[in-house]
């Protein structure tokens, strides 16, 4: 049985010291951090219950009643005994007693087993139906204590045990009436968008050490649990300190405004009156909102690239030459007025006193933060070009990492009466995750760069795309790509023995994928969250086959995709036949994405001239001849833009990828 907790306040409205009796209201927080509520009016029990101490089943410290739930919270009676004789126990509820009699235990909290939930909009659950188990007096609790399961501590002001509300301690709402209220003491705006921010770089450094612990493969399961929950946690943040930001621009526009007092003053309207005639016709002539277009993902990270491209690397001309797209993307300007050698002694440590950066640092920091959000569009627009964009599920891996592996395992076998039993030993090696990188270089005319409209940009970012995307496409695809050390990594296909197309039929092709499924079995691969790779046209071929009463043997299937035998379907173009041509076939590949490692870090590196002089070929010659041609960027106005980007794959396993070599199904 999977066991929740919820922390709620501990409202005592009396204590009875003589008995030891506590009376107050269990209320449950609505909601809590991550948006999950318990429903007070769904939660069943059964009296007497258990009083815990801190959630520790082994130290009881008395007994609970709960009274008839409200849509405010559940009342409660609890009853520590009163020991006269020494011992262990004694002490226990002794502690706990004076502990909650002090005030220095603030909060109760019930432990309970989910009946009926639902999931909300916002990630979070509703427990509507609930049955609980104990209840336990608890201290402030971190989540790290949590020996069940992940606590969940109270985002609400405690109440003090004597059930005295003070200004530092507020009353709850839903509560009025039940005990003193005092003069609620409210934090001003400044002071919560500081807590806000204090929090939210707290889970940032957890999020951080979570990855730092990681053992370079994949995340246990509780680390995905924590760290999802403070993904989650530091959205709710954002909002919330935007909101506040806000509100705070509204309450100084509206302290700047008129007081009311002097509006009624004859003498003080009479002088606002000009200023107070033209507000008014302009409230009635009606203002003109001008809001400027959202521009694509990837045309900030562009610009710059044009910019710096167009000043022929000068970054004070480029960031001239930005001034253009001022009022859409000023982020541009920003990150070109950074000096280069300002920007390198930010990745140095230096032993002298330094100012510490911030993101709202307008010398240095700031535009550190703008660079990489124009870089992070830039790789938004790609990723879903390419194919290992379109698949999800791949086991990601950090660059530089060694992977133990198990190729043969140990041997046993029957055995008779004092007969002698078996040895044996396992085989293992490692997988050796190094880095490599793809690179591409795109020539563009001078006037295309220098005279640039929106959709001269967009040719320049689809150039830039299209140029990676197809690359990787073709190296990951490739049957004949082999691993070329320190240069780069063998497609996802090689070393495979295909299955070669049958015939040209349905039935060919139901035999066909027989056998490559039949690979995965005896390999004993499981082939959850698959995926078929195949040509537009092979695609719609098969989206095309019918069966002997006119319908589609693959309703699900497009000639852009879809799913085929319950597996989504990925179209790409650089799927082609094992050492022949597309006109005799091309290859229908069958991935399982969980059994290929990859390791991408995300970046692209740009680099721009128009001096040098290049090879205009797909595939220059290495090393250079006397027989090379080569043309001069200067001398044919032309400018050069390098993109790089560093990325890895590998199988864990030789039969993660199968594939049916030369087909013709039609």
């Amino acid at each position: 049985m999977k066991m929740h907790r919820a922390y709620a306040l501990l409202e005592v409205k009396a204590l009875n010291d003589d008995q030891r009796i506590i009376t107050g209201i269990a209320t449950t927080p609505t909601p809590d951090r991550m948006g999950d509520i318990v429903e007070p009016l769904g939660v069943k029990f059964k009296n007497p219950m258990p009083l815990l101490w801190q959630h520790r089943s082994s130290e009881v410290v008395g007994t609970v009643k709960f009274g008839k739930p409200t849509k405010d919270g559940i009342g409660f009676e609890a009853r520590l005994p009163k020991l006269e004789e020494p011992g262990t126990l004694k002490d226990r509820i002794d502690e706990a007693w004076q502990s909650v009699k002090l005030g220095l235990v603030r909060a109760v909290s019930i432990g309970f087993r989910s009946i009926e939930m639902s999931f909300m909009k916002s990630g979070g659950v509703h427990y509507l139906e609930s049955e609980v188990l104990e209840l336990s007096l608890v201290t402030i609790p971190a989540q790290a204590d949590a020996v069940i399961e992940t606590v969940k501590a109270i985002d609400i002001p405690l109440l003090a045990a004597s059930g005295i509300v003070t200004e530092d301690r507020p009353q709850p709402p839903g509560v009025a009436g039940k005990i003193p209220q005092g003069k609620p003491k409210m934090k001003t705006i400044v002071e919560r968008i500081r807590e806000a921010q204090e929090k939210r770089a707290s889970h940032v450094a957890r999020l951080n050490a979570i990855m730092a612990d990681d053992d370079g493969t994949t995340l246990d399961a509780t680390q995905k649990e924590e760290s999802d929950t403070l993904s989650a946690e530091i959205e709710d943040i954002d909002d919330l300190i935007q909101r506040l930001q806000k509100l705070e621009e509204l309450n100084k526009k509206a302290a700047t405004a008129a007081p009311v007092a002097d509006r009624r003053d004859p003498v003080v309207a009479a002088e606002r009156a000009p200023a107070a005639a033209e507000r008014a016709s302009s409230a009635r002539s009606g203002v003109v909102v001008v809001r400027q277009p959202k521009l694509e993902p990837g045309i900030a990270f562009t610009r710059m690239v044009m910019a710096l491209a167009a000043s022929k690397g000068n970054r004070m001309e480029a960031m001239q030459f930005a001034k253009r797209w001022h009022d859409t993307s000023p982020e541009v300007e920003s990150v070109l007025n950074v000096p280069i050698d300002q920007i390198e002694k930010f990745a140095m440590i230096e032993k002298t006193a330094v100012t510490p950066g911030t993101t709202t640092g307008a010398t240095w920091a700031e535009p550190l933060v703008q660079y990489q959000n124009m870089a992070s569009e830039f790789i938004e627009y790609l990723r879903p070009l390419t194919v290992i964009g379109k698949i999800q599920g791949f086991r990601r891996v950090p660059f530089k990492v060694k992977v133990p592996r198990q190729t043969a395992g140990a041997v046993v076998n029957w055995v008779g009466e004092t007969k002698v039993k078996p040895l044996s030993s396992l085989a293992l090696d490692s997988i050796t995750f190094d880095f490599f990188k793809i690179a591409g270089i795109i020539p563009l005319s001078e006037e295309l760069v220098r005279f640039s409209s929106p959709s001269a940009e967009l040719l320049v970012r689809n150039d830039l795309a299209a140029a990676i995307a197809q690359f990787m496409d073709s190296e990951f695809l490739d049957p004949t790509k082999a691993l070329a050390a320190t240069v780069s990594p063998a497609s996802v296909t090689n070393g495979v023995t295909p299955v070669p197309a049958s015939g040209t039929n349905y039935a060919a092709f139901s035999a066909d994928v027989k056998s490559l499924f039949g690979n995965y079995i005896s390999a004993g691969i499981p082939i959850t969250g698959g995926v078929w790779i195949m040509k537009q046209g092979r695609a719609l071929s098969l989206s095309l086959m019918l069966n002997a009463l006119g319908q589609k043997n693959f309703p699900d299937l497009t000639m852009t995709g879809g799913s085929m035998l319950g597996f989504p379907v990925i179209v790409s173009e650089t799927v082609q036949a094992t050492g022949g041509s597309p006109a005799v076939g091309d290859n229908i590949i069958f991935l399982v994405p969980g059994e290929i490692m990859l390791a991408d870090d995300g970046g692209v590196n740009i680099d721009i001239s128009r001096e040098a002089s290049l090879q205009m070929e797909t595939a220059p010659d290495s090393p250079l001849t006397a027989s090379t041609i080569t043309v001069s960027l200067w001398q044919h106005n032309l400018i050069a833009i390098k993109a790089e980007r560093f990325i890895n794959w590998q199988k864990r396993r030789t039969a993660a990828v199968q594939y049916i070599s030369y087909a013709k199904y039609a």
